[in-house]
């Protein structure tokens, strides 16, 4: 028997379905926070998660207080397509949600081609599909999301750049811009660490031996770290190894930074569809760490985070890093400028695709100790004030409000230029 749907005054919260593909990196962490911050308090809704089995998604969400739904789904469109729609009508007969909201570019597609306005609907497209390809694809893929958004009731961007980026390109919606956050609690610096009771914390076991409190402690506790000395520069990135993160720019680059550092050492953390290409052009000196559950130690170790992306709407890896309080280094793309403190833009932005320029200012930090640590502490600040998770889920929340409350129309009425 279909659920019972929730009314607006009604005792029992309303049922919002995040459909969510990919279900790893920085779309599954956004998903997963949501759930957390909405689970309970004010702004406690029902939510249920429909994504694919496979990835940390499902059971992150499950921990969180969301119910799983099976949707197969793979990460771009294909043959496939009509398929992944009517598994997910499927979903949606079977648990009738009162909002539902989509993530990314292919749950945006599924979720918007499934609904088609009948069900409130909020689609996050964290980073335009458009921007990832090119040619007679993108262009597909922008005559797509001009036509889509009519089926969309919010719009909600990440940044205010890539709501200017996505208008610019003739996408027409009624917008929302909610800057990512980041669990402050979770991510800071080692110094500051106690057993944290937050979301995603670890228990602390009996016995357990105690945390590291410095940069030189975590170092030794990493195990790909054992051979390199603990007053070796190092740069690491946190990211999927994919053309959209650029690791290729920073390995052109790399070669530059030895000439000025000899020594430092470069990690890339993350796995990917570019992870055979790229360490078979990486020097020695480059690391490979994989993938990891918990990214946090690698940002406390680190001298610099570098995320040199060829596109993002705002990635949450410089955020992180910022709330440990560690100096970034990002290019120049949609929320980088939003998600750095005032002024930090001249020593820790440059340009896209500009491997000289980004090997500059690398040395340029790597050789500048006092300047790395003002801008750590710095940084730890402004993530604590503008972009710490709860602010993010509670502007979430008043979206949900404003749509669960009076907005029960046709996407078709609710759209503006």
């Amino acid at each position: 028997m279909p659920a019972e749907r929730a009314r607006p005054g009604g005792g029992r919260p309303p049922l919002v379905l995040h459909v969510v593909q990919p279900v790893a990196g920085g779309v599954a962490r956004v998903v997963t926070d949501l759930v957390q911050a909405h689970a309970s308090g004010p702004n406690a809704v029902r939510t249920a998660v429909a994504c694919p089995a496979g990835g940390p998604l499902a059971a992150a969400a499950v921990r969180a207080g969301a119910s799983h739904l099976e949707w197969a789904a793979t990460r771009s469109p294909g043959p496939g397509l009509a398929g992944e729609v009517r598994s997910l009508a499927r979903v949606l007969r079977a648990v009738r949600p009162d909002l539902v909201h989509a993530h990314s570019a292919k749950a945006g597609l599924v979720a918007r081609l499934a609904v088609r306005g009948r069900t409130p609907t909020v689609f996050q497209p964290h980073a335009w599909s458009f921007e990832a390809v090119d040619g007679p694809l993108g262009a597909l893929s922008l005559r797509w999301e001009r036509y889509g958004a009519r089926w969309a009731h919010r719009i909600v961007c990440v940044s205010e750049a890539e709501r200017r980026r996505g208008a610019a390109a003739g996408v027409r919606g009624r917008w929302v811009v909610v800057p990512n956050g980041v669990d402050t609690l979770r991510h800071r610096p080692a110094e500051e660490d106690a057993p944290v009771r937050g979301a995603g914390a670890a228990p602390v076991s009996a016995g357990a031996a105690p945390a590291p409190h410095s940069a030189r402690e975590v170092r030794r506790a990493l195990p790909a770290l054992a051979d390199v000395p603990p007053d070796v520069p190092l740069v690491v990135c946190v990211a999927r190894l994919c053309h959209q993160k650029g690791q290729d720019l920073l390995l052109r680059a790399w070669p530059e930074v030895l000439r000025a550092v000899p020594g430092a050492r470069l990690v890339l953390v993350g796995d990917g569809p570019a992870g055979a290409a790229l360490r078979a052009a990486a020097p020695a000196q480059v690391l490979f760490a994989g993938a990891v559950n918990d990214p946090r130690p690698w940002y406390r170790a680190a001298d610099l985070v570098v995320l040199p992306s060829r596109w993002e709407g705002m990635a949450l890896a410089p955020l992180e890093a910022l709330a440990c309080a560690r100096p970034v280094l990002l290019t120049e793309v949609d929320g980088a400028r939003e998600s750095l403190p005032p002024g930090h833009a001249p020593h820790c932005l440059v340009p896209a695709e500009d491997p000289g320029a980004l090997a500059r200012a690398t040395v340029g930090l790597l050789l500048d100790a006092d300047r790395r640590a003002a801008l750590g502490r710095a940084g730890r600040r402004h993530v604590l004030t503008t972009h710490d998770v709860r602010h993010s889920a509670e502007a979430v929340a008043a979206v949900y409000r404003g749509l669960l409350g009076t907005e029960r129309t046709q996407c078709r009425e609710s759209i503006t230029s």
